[in-house]
C-alpha cells in the first residue's frame, strides 16, 4: 500500500503536475502513521484524489453545457458520439470548441454572407417548395430532398446506359425514348396475339375469345371425366389408354 501511496504522490510531486492538481489541506493534519510511530506524509492524498472526482463530474456538466451552445451556433452538426458514454474526456471537450470556432472562424472569413432577411426569405421560400409547417422540419426536409434526387440521378444516369443515350440528354428525350420502347413492345404484343388467333381485326379477335369462352368449359369437363374414367391423371395419358381399350 505504501509503495502504491508513494506513487500517487510523486506523480503529484511531478514537474508535468498542473499546479492546481496538487493542494494540501487548511485544517487539522492527518497524518498516516508507520508502526514505528513516524509519519508517512500521505495526508494531502484523500484531498487531492477527492478534487479529482470533483472534476471529472464538472467535466460532465461542462461536456452538456458545450453541446447546448454547439446545437445552438451549428445545429446542423451532428450528434456527439459521446453523448452517452459515461465518460468524458478532454478531447471530447475540445472537439467541440474546434468546430463552433471553426465556424465562427468560416463566418468571419466569408464576406458574402446575405443579411439576415434574406437568409429568412430563402428559409421561407424553402418551407413553401416543400411544404415544411416549421423551422424544425427544414433540415429533415433537406436531407430527404437530397436523398430523393441523388435516387433520381442514379435512375437518369442508368436510363442514360440502358438506352444508349448521350448522358446530356434531357430528361424529356428520356422519357420520349422509353415511351416509342413501350410502343415497341406493345405492337409486338399485338402482333403475337393475332398472330396466335389467326386473325388481324380487332373484332375477330373479341370473337375468338367468346368462342374460346363457350367452347373451353365443357372441353374441360370432358377431359376431367376421361381422366377419372380411365384413372389416369396426364392428358398425354388420355390416347394410349384408349388404344389399349381396342
Amino acid at each position: 500500500v505504501l509503495k502504491v501511496l508513494s506513487h500517487i504522490d510523486s506523480i503529484l510531486r511531478s514537474p508535468r503536475a498542473p499546479p492546481l492538481i496538487y493542494r494540501r489541506s487548511k485544517g487539522p493534519v492527518q497524518n498516516y502513521i508507520k508502526e514505528n510511530g513516524q509519519e508517512c506524509g500521505f495526508e494531502h492524498l484523500p484531498l487531492t484524489v477527492e478534487m479529482w472526482a470533483d472534476q471529472l463530474m464538472a467535466l460532465k456538466d461542462l461536456h452538456r453545457s458545450l453541446r447546448k451552445l454547439s446545437l445552438e451556433l451549428v445545429p446542423w452538426h451532428t450528434a456527439d458520439p459521446q453523448d452517452n458514454r459515461e465518460s468524458i474526456r478532454v478531447e471530447d471537450l475540445q472537439f467541440i470548441v474546434d468546430a463552433i470556432l471553426e465556424e465562427i472562424e468560416n463566418k468571419e472569413k466569408n464576406s458574402q454572407t446575405p443579411p439576415l432577411p434574406t437568409l429568412f426569405a430563402i428559409v421561407s421560400h424553402f418551407q413553401k417548395l416543400f411544404d415544411v409547417n416549421s423551422l424544425n422540419g427544414v433540415y429533415p426536409r433537406m436531407n430527404e430532398v437530397y436523398t430523393k434526387l441523388g435516387e433520381m440521378t442514379n435512375a437518369m444516369r442508368n436510363l442514360h446506359e440502358l438506352l444508349e443515350l448521350d448522358s446530356s440528354a434531357p430528361p424529356t428525350v428520356v422519357v420520349d425514348t422509353v415511351g416509342k420502347l413501350c410502343d415497341i413492345i406493345n405492337e409486338n404484343v399485338t402482333e403475337q396475339v393475332q398472330q396466335l388467333l389467326g386473325t388481324q381485326d380487332i373484332h375477330s379477335i373479341i370473337d375468338k375469345l367468346e368462342e374460346h369462352k363457350r367452347f373451353f368449359p365443357p372441353f374441360q369437363a370432358l377431359i376431367q371425366d376421361l381422366l377419372c374414367l380411365l384413372e389416369i391423371r396426364n392428358l398425354d395419358d388420355i390416347l394410349p389408354t384408349v388404344q389399349n381399350l381396342k
